[in-house]
């Protein structure tokens, strides 16, 4: 992957909600029991059972989208001891949960320092031009609606399953499918880890499409066997609602400025 640090596309107006998502987000993140350092002076495996909890209450879960299937026994976030060892308690849930609100909690969570840094930097890079675009309750709109797109059409295809899907990878996803539709020409300086990481700069319908297709291929299992805990349909989902619902608003979006070029001898001195 080429890992983006900055778009050359400056913005009008100051993107109040891309900074307010990516300080709630960070927020969340050090308040999540068992991350962070939040649970001081519990042991690993307590952190580990205050998290599955904590997880299994306020994470979207794929079976429980699409079938309200609530499972019998969740973990209570306590520690016990069973035949096999010590492990965390099960029980019967506590509280209520709604389906589809635990996908807007869930798209607050994450599961560590570089699954949350990861999404906030691409937020942060591509999501103030979006909301620049749209404006600020338009944005905030858009994003949530490309979070619900990418946790159902998860669930559809995974209807059975039930792992906590977390994360705001399906939302900025959308984010990125609207750059692409509205902004395909922007340059992007991006590092290419090639030996040493190597800056270029290049149009963001490279950088975008090969994530996208990327994503794509891990989703179908066509990259890597194992999906694993990345939910990549998610991050494919959201990326085509975000293009279909920026698509309309493309005739009139003014084109990026054209980059300044890379000067070099006599040309970088006009004067000599």
């Amino acid at each position: 992957m080429v890992i983006p640090v900055h778009d050359v596309n400056p913005v009008r107006r100051t993107p109040y909600v891309t900074y307010a998502l990516i300080a709630a987000n960070v927020i969340v993140f050090l308040y999540t029991p068992g991350l962070a350092g939040s649970v001081a002076g519990d042991s690993a495996l307590s952190q580990l059972c205050h998290l599955h909890a904590f997880m299994d209450q306020y994470a979207a879960v794929p079976q429980e989208l699409i079938h309200h299937r609530m499972p019998r026994l969740v973990p209570t976030g306590e520690v016990g001891a069973g035949p096999d060892g010590p492990g965390c308690v099960l029980g019967p849930p506590d509280y209520d949960k709604s389906p589809p609100l635990s996908v807007l909690t869930a798209m607050f969570l994450h599961g560590s320092w570089l699954h949350l840094l990861g999404n906030m930097l691409f937020l942060l890079i591509f999501g103030n031009n979006i909301e620049d675009r749209l404006g600020h309750v338009r944005f905030t709109l858009f994003y949530g609606a490309c979070g619900f797109a990418a946790a159902y059409g998860f669930a559809l295809v995974n209807e059975d399953s039930g792992d906590p899907l977390i994360g705001a990878s399906g939302a900025i996803a959308g984010v990125l499918g609207a750059y692409l539709v509205l902004y395909p020409k922007a340059r992007v300086w991006v590092l290419v880890p090639f030996l040493v990481f190597l800056p270029l700069r290049l149009p963001a319908w490279i950088v975008l499409g090969f994530w996208f297709v990327l994503q794509a291929a891990y989703s179908s299992g066509a990259a890597v066997p194992d999906a694993g805990t990345v939910a990549y349909a998610a991050h494919v989902v959201g990326f085509l609602a975000g293009m279909l619902l920026a698509w309309p608003l493309r005739p009139g979006t003014p084109p990026p400025p054209e980059p300044r070029r890379l000067l070099f001898g006599r040309q970088a001195r006009p004067g000599w």
